[in-house]
C-alpha cells in the first residue's frame, strides 16, 4: 500500500507544497491585517503555529475514507522558529533531537516489533483504535488543563470567540480553495483524490503539535494561550469534515458516474 501510494507524486507534491508552505505563508499575511485588532497576541501567535503544523495521520485519513477517497517532522519546528522564533533557552539540535525520541523512534520500533507479531494482531485484533482514541482524548484533557488552570493565563472572551470564528472561517476558505484548484479540467486529480487534497491540506495534527510546542517553546511564559487555537482547530475539523462527508461523497460519486458516462466505448 505504501509503495502504491507513493505513485501518487503530484498528489503528493500538491498537498505538502499547500498545507506546508502556503498554508502557513498566508496565514502570516493574514496575521499582519489582525495584529492592528484587540484580539490578543498570544493567541494570534497561536494561530501562527496551527499554520505550521503537518496534517495529521488520523482525523484526515478517516474523513477521507468515508467519503470513498484516496488515502494515500522537520519541515514543522523550522517553520515555527522561522516564522515565531523562540525565546527558550533550549538548543536547536535538542529540538530536534527530542522530536526524533518523541515521534521518529515509536515509529520505528512499532514498525520492527509489528513484523514479529503481525499474525497474532491479525488474530487477537487488539482495539487499538479505541485505545489510540483514549489517547488522543488525554492529550487533549491535560492539554486543556494545563493551559486554563495556569493562574496568570490572560483570556478575554472577545479574543477567544473571535479565534473560534477565524478557524471555522479559515478551514471553510482553505476547503472551498483547494476544492477550485484540484477541480480544474487541466489539474489532472481524480475525484477521489480531491478528497485527499481537500481533508489533508486542510487539517492539522494535534497529537504531533502539542508536544512539538511544548518541545520548541520549552519555558515560554505564554506557551498556554499559545497552544489554545491548535486545541480549538482540531475537533473544529473534525466536526466541520464530518458536516461535510455526505455532501463531498454525494459529489465524488456523481463526478465518478459522469466520468464513466464520457468514456468512449472499445
Amino acid at each position: 500500500e505504501l509503495t502504491s501510494a507513493l505513485v501518487h507524486l503530484k498528489l503528493h507534491l500538491f498537498i505538502q507544497i499547500f498545507t506546508l508552505a502556503f498554508f502557513p505563508a498566508t496565514i502570516w499575511l493574514f496575521l499582519q491585517l489582525l495584529s492592528i485588532t484587540p484580539i490578543n497576541e498570544w493567541l494570534l501567535k497561536g494561530l501562527q503555529t496551527v499554520g505550521c503544523m503537518p496534517p495529521p495521520v488520523s482525523s484526515a485519513v478517516i474523513l477521507t475514507k468515508a467519503v470513498g477517497g484516496n488515502e494515500g517532522i522537520i519541515i514543522t519546528p523550522l517553520l515555527l522558529l522561522l516564522f515565531l522564533g523562540s525565546s527558550s533557552s533550549v538548543p536547536f539540535t535538542s529540538i530536534f533531537s527530542q522530536l526524533f525520541v518523541t515521534v521518529v523512534v515509536p515509529l520505528i520500533i512499532g514498525q520492527i516489533v509489528r513484523r514479529y507479531i503481525k499474525d497474532w494482531l491479525e488474530r487477537k485484533k487488539p482495539p487499538f483504535g479505541a485505545i489510540s482514541s483514549s489517547v488522543l482524548l488525554m492529550i487533549i484533557y491535560t492539554t486543556f488543563c494545563d493551559t486554563f488552570s495556569n493562574p496568570n493565563i490572560d483570556l478575554d472572551k472577545f479574543s477567544l470567540v473571535l479565534i473560534l470564528f477565524i478557524i471555522f472561517s479559515i478551514q471553510l476558505s482553505f476547503m472551498l480553495l483547494t476544492f477550485i484548484f484540484s477541480t480544474r479540467n487541466n489539474s489532472g486529480f481524480t475525484p477521489a483524490d480531491t478528497v485527499a487534497i481537500i481533508f489533508c491540506s486542510t487539517h492539522k495534527s494535534l497529537t504531533l503539535g502539542i508536544p512539538m510546542l511544548k518541545i520548541v517553546f520549552a519555558g515560554h511564559e505564554h506557551l498556554s494561550l499559545i497552544s489554545v487555537p491548535l486545541l480549538i482547530y482540531h475537533p473544529a475539523q473534525i466536526l466541520l469534515g464530518s458536516v461535510l462527508v455526505p455532501t463531498i461523497k454525494s459529489w465524488m460519486v456523481s463526478r465518478q458516474k459522469g466520468v464513466k458516462l464520457t468514456r468512449p466505448t472499445v
